[in-house]
């Protein structure tokens, strides 16, 4: 058989992988990115049956043992660095749990099998089911602090923000990065009563608040990616959520800054006695340090981000969010299930 050199020589240069999109054999490699989608599918579905139900604590039952299930079938050998730990009291998908069938790379997970068991619970939007992975030993180890004062923005305001500047200033550069006026800004906050003074720092600067019950990491991505009508995500909300906002904002772009936040003298000195300085501002690459990550998300409510589960007599819909650092790639996934591949996990009436 003739083999013709020249013509192979000049296609294999249309064919030569970018050196920054390349990863070694014990790195998580792109095929990665639709294996978490199905594990946030499945956690998404198992807790959608409980949507409206008035139960959070059954809704994320079903969702962590939906989410663990198929964990175990990922190629990667993952330990879980972010779990339903200790702040949920969780027996599964703890910090430190082996996750994923063992053979692929050594890898940190971060799972939260439902962002908004409340939402879920009361039928309210903006619940998800996440998973964020990255390569072993780069995602941050709050060491048991589980709330972090965070600002969160888009890329056009990423290098001028500063979680230690008055919130005014901060909303004068985002202003300014914009090209808006202030009093055309949206600050997404997590309606608690603990953020009064900062809601009053917010209008007092002329700047517009959104309120959102729970689920900040849906909030967080609304401040960090276009169209949303979000500018900035500001307050106190979960350290876990805030490493794993980190890894979707590796693929989006823009900034997350956080404090932690101790809640007692015990986590505080945890903390101190972990080494944290509490006055230290960490960036996104404190929070991941790796530029090759995973964010994976499936709606279990109607939110800003992504449509919720939807139901029928033989169909189960799902919508998904996928986004890759090391690429910049960010995947929207419509799926469509058949109804009775997924009975295990619906709920049973009593």
């Amino acid at each position: 058989m003739r083999i013709d050199v020249a013509t192979n020589a000049t296609n294999a240069q249309y064919s030569t992988l970018s050196p920054a999109l390349a990863v070694g054999d014990d790195e998580p490699d792109r095929n990665l990115a639709l294996e978490l989608v199905r594990v946030t599918e499945a956690a998404a579905i198992a807790g959608g049956h409980w949507v409206g139900f008035g139960d959070k604590n059954l809704a994320d039952g079903a969702a962590v043992d939906a989410m663990r299930s198929l964990l175990q079938t990922v190629h990667f050998n993952g330990v879980v660095v972010i779990g339903e730990g200790e702040k949920d009291e969780a027996p599964m998908l703890f910090n430190g749990e082996r996750v994923g069938d063992g053979s692929g790379p050594e890898c940190d997970v971060a799972v939260d099998p439902i962002d908004g068991t409340r939402l879920t619970a009361l039928g309210i939007n903006n619940a998800l089911a996440v998973l964020a992975v990255a390569e072993r030993g780069s995602m941050f180890d709050p060491s048991a602090v589980f709330y972090m004062e965070k600002l969160v923005t888009g890329p056009e305001a990423a290098d001028m923000v500063d979680l230690r500047l008055p919130v005014k200033q901060n909303l004068h550069l985002i202003a300014k990065a914009n090209n808006k006026k202030v009093s055309q800004l949206n600050v997404m906050i997590l309606d608690r009563d603990r953020h009064k003074p900062l809601v009053e720092e917010i209008r007092e600067a002329g700047a517009r608040t959104k309120f959102i019950m729970d689920g900040d990491v849906a909030g967080a991505i609304a401040a960090a990616r276009e169209g949303t009508d979000v500018d900035a995500l500001m307050g106190i909300g979960g350290t876990p959520e805030g490493i794993v906002t980190a890894c979707a904002i590796k693929s989006l772009g823009g900034v997350i800054q956080g404090r932690l936040w101790p809640t007692s003298d015990e986590e505080k000195q945890k903390a101190i006695d972990a080494g944290h300085d509490l006055d230290r501002v960490l960036s996104t690459d404190d929070l991941v340090t790796s530029d090759n990550c995973y964010f994976a998300a499936t709606g279990i409510t109607d939110g800003d981000m992504l449509r919720g589960v939807r139901y029928s007599k033989d169909k189960v819909l799902t919508q998904s969010m996928v986004m890759r650092s090391k690429s910049g790639t960010i995947r929207v996934v419509d799926g469509e299930h058949q109804a009775h591949k997924w009975e295990s996990y619906a709920r049973v009436n009593q």
